[in-house]
C-alpha cells in the first residue's frame, strides 16, 4: 500500500462525512424556517393588538428617534468614560482583595477578615443604594471646597460594588490552580508574591476570563444608573428628550445604544466559554 493510499479516507468514512454534511444542512434549514415562523407569529400578534397604534406612536416614533439620537449619543460618551475608568479601578482593587483572601498565617487574619467583610457587604447592597450613599454621602462630608463631579462619584460607586463581585471571581480562579504548582514554585526559591505573579495568576486569568467578561457586560449595563446622581449621560439625555417631546422613544434609543455596545462583548464571552469548554473536553492545557 502506497503512502497516498494510506492517507486516503475509506469509502465508509466518506459516507459518514457526506451524512454529517446533509444533517448539518438540514439543521440549518430547520433553524431558519422555525426562526422565521416564530418571528412572523410574534410580529402579527403584536401588530394586531388593539393598543399597538398608540404604543408605536409612543415608543417607536421615527421623527422623535431621529431628533433624540444625537443628544443620546452625546450623553453616551459620559457612560463610556465612566465605564473605562471603572474597568481599570475594578481590575486593580478586586485583584488586591482576592490576594488578601489568599494570605495565610494568623498575622494576616485581620486583612482576610476585612476582605471577606467587604465582599459580603457590597455583594449584598443593591447598586442603586451604593450610588445614593456615595453620591450624596461623600459630598455631605465636605472634604473638598468645590463640587465633586457626578462622574467621579458614579465611578467610585461602581468600583466599590463590582470589586466585591470580581474579587470572588479572582479568588475562585486562584483556588482552582492546584496547590502542587505553588509548592513547586516555592521549592524553586520563588517568594509568595513571585509565585502568585508568575505561576498562579496567569493560569487563574485563563480559567475565569468568561466570568470576568460576564461581569464586564453587567457593569456596562449598570453604568446607566449614574443618572440618579445628576450625571447627564445617555439615560438622563433620554429623560430630557422624553419630557420635551412627550414621547418615550428616546428611552428606546438609549436602550438600543446600550444593547449595541453589549452585543460584541456578549458574543466574545460566548466564544471564550465555548473555547474553554472544547479545550477541557480534549484535555488541553487552559
Amino acid at each position: 500500500m502506497t503512502e497516498s493510499n494510506a492517507r486516503r479516507p475509506s469509502s465508509l468514512e466518506l459516507g459518514r462525512r457526506a451524512f454529517r454534511r446533509r444533517q448539518s444542512r438540514r439543521s440549518v434549514l430547520v433553524s431558519v424556517v422555525s426562526t422565521i415562523v416564530v418571528a412572523v407569529a410574534a410580529w402579527l400578534l403584536v401588530t394586531n393588538a388593539p393598543g399597538w397604534p398608540r404604543v408605536r406612536q409612543s415608543f417607536f416614533d421615527g421623527p422623535t428617534l431621529v431628533a433624540a439620537l444625537p443628544r443620546v449619543l452625546e450623553g453616551f460618551v459620559v457612560n463610556l468614560r465612566v465605564l473605562g475608568y471603572s474597568i481599570v479601578a475594578v481590575a486593580v482593587f478586586s485583584l488586591l482583595l482576592a490576594t488578601l483572601r489568599t494570605l495565610r498565617g494568623p498575622v494576616f487574619f485581620p486583612l482576610r477578615a476585612l476582605a471577606i467583610g467587604y465582599a459580603d457587604l457590597f455583594r449584598g447592597l443593591p447598586l442603586i443604594v451604593v450610588l445614593y450613599l456615595v453620591g450624596f454621602g461623600i459630598p455631605g462630608l465636605r472634604l473638598t471646597d468645590g463640587r465633586i463631579p457626578a462622574e467621579l462619584l458614579g465611578t467610585l460607586a461602581l468600583t466599590l460594588t463590582y470589586s466585591a463581585y470580581v474579587s470572588e471571581v479572582w479568588r475562585a480562579g486562584i483556588e482552582a490552580v492546584h496547590p502542587s504548582q505553588v509548592l513547586a514554585a516555592r521549592s524553586l526559591g520563588l517568594s509568595h508574591g513571585q509565585s502568585m505573579r508568575l505561576i498562579v495568576l496567569p493560569q487563574a486569568l485563563r480559567k475565569v476570563t468568561p466570568a470576568l467578561m460576564n461581569d464586564l457586560v453587567s457593569m456596562q449595563k449598570d453604568v446607566g444608573l449614574i443618572s440618579v446622581l445628576g450625571a447627564v449621560d445617555a439615560v438622563r439625555r433620554a429623560q430630557i428628550e422624553t419630557s420635551t417631546a412627550a414621547n418615550f422613544t428616546p428611552y428606546v434609543v438609549a436602550g438600543l445604544v446600550f444593547v449595541v455596545l453589549a452585543l460584541p462583548l456578549i458574543r466574545l464571552t460566548d466564544w471564550l466559554s465555548a473555547r474553554a469548554r472544547r479545550r477541557e473536553q480534549i484535555g488541553a492545557v487552559l
